[in-house]
């Protein structure tokens, strides 16, 4: 009788465990399906209707038109373009990122310090950011234009002119990502077995051939890690283009016009006339393209990604 109560307080305590450990575990799940899954579904069938209020009733399911409707404007084409040209930030600062976190891992004097220095506006408010570098290259009086004065040159229109206003945006992109590489290659680079470089020694191996046959393989793993989250990184690029816009809302000749720049004022300042169905198929438009970049960087990875085992 008293190995009878013993084993059913036994079960009654693994049962209050259980149920204490699928009530802790099923938020995050709820908040998936609340915040994720849900608008997500949300998101495709909006996409195939009209609607111009926050009235979901309201939806008129109209198929394709607005795919067909963003596949006709040429205002989309110029988001695309402007979107691929601010992504050539990733290639750069990938190899910035590399060439600086191979000069602090070599140990130079105040590597901490400028390890620092490069994180920090990483870790500062985009917003922030992009208002500072507005000021820094304003035509008239920005800080940049005055020094080019100072040497005897001419001020340049880095925010009234399309091409420089580009120029002006990729250097802000770059210079606020930079700092994320440097740490995760500077982690990398510490981790490479030694080994590797003692044995390229007594091969005879220059520093050239153990930089591009040891260490850029032995980080492959990291620097594909960086070109994924680069790539979606630079296809949702927005902030830098609104703040700086001049004249708004999208800078000169619409240079800061980007795909979620285009999405985003087709919910602000068009929902009467564009309406939320139309935002919905921009976005899947944008998720079809990071995924197709995405399957394609991992099929080629197979190539030239090397996972030490």
């Amino acid at each position: 009788m008293e190995n009878q109560t013993v084993g059913a307080s036994v079960r009654k305590r693994r049962i209050r465990k259980e149920i204490t450990a699928w009530l802790m575990a099923v938020w995050p799940l709820v908040g998936f399906c609340l915040f994720g899954f849900i608008p997500l579904v949300l998101s495709v069938y909006l996409s195939f209707t009209k609607l111009t209020s926050f009235d979901f009733s309201a939806a008129k399911f109209i198929w394709l038109d607005n795919y067909i409707e963003l596949f006709t404007d040429p205002d989309f084409y110029l988001a695309i373009t402007n979107t691929l040209i601010y992504a050539l930030s990733m290639p750069i600062t990938l190899v910035l990122g590399l060439i600086i976190a191979v000069l602090l891992h070599t140990g130079l004097p105040g590597s901490k310090f400028f390890r620092s220095v490069f994180f920090i506006p990483y870790v500062c408010s985009i917003v922030a950011v992009s208002a500072m570098w507005k000021w820094m290259l304003n035509t008239d009086f920005g800080i940049v234009n005055g020094f080019i004065r100072a040497l005897g040159g001419e001020g340049i229109p880095w925010l009234t002119e399309a091409g420089w206003y580009r120029v002006s945006l990729l250097i802000i992109i770059i210079w606020s990502g930079m700092g994320f590489n440097i740490i995760l290659f500077q982690a990398a680079l510490a981790n490479v077995n030694k080994s590797y470089y003692e044995a390229a020694d007594l091969d005879g191996a220059n520093a050239f051939q153990k930089f591009f046959s040891l260490t850029l393989p032995a980080i492959s793993p990291t620097t594909f890690y960086l070109v994924i989250m680069g790539f979606i990184g630079c296809l949702q690029v927005y902030t830098p283009m609104q703040v700086m816009a001049n004249p708004a809302p999208f800078g000169p000749d619409n240079a800061g016009l980007t795909i979620v720049f285009y999405l985003v004022y087709s919910l602000r300042d068009g929902l009467v006339t564009r309406g939320m169905g139309l935002a919905s198929a921009i976005a899947w438009i944008l998720a079809a393209a990071i995924i197709i970049i995405t399957i394609f960087n991992f099929k080629i990875s197979r190539k030239w990604v090397h996972y030490d085992e």
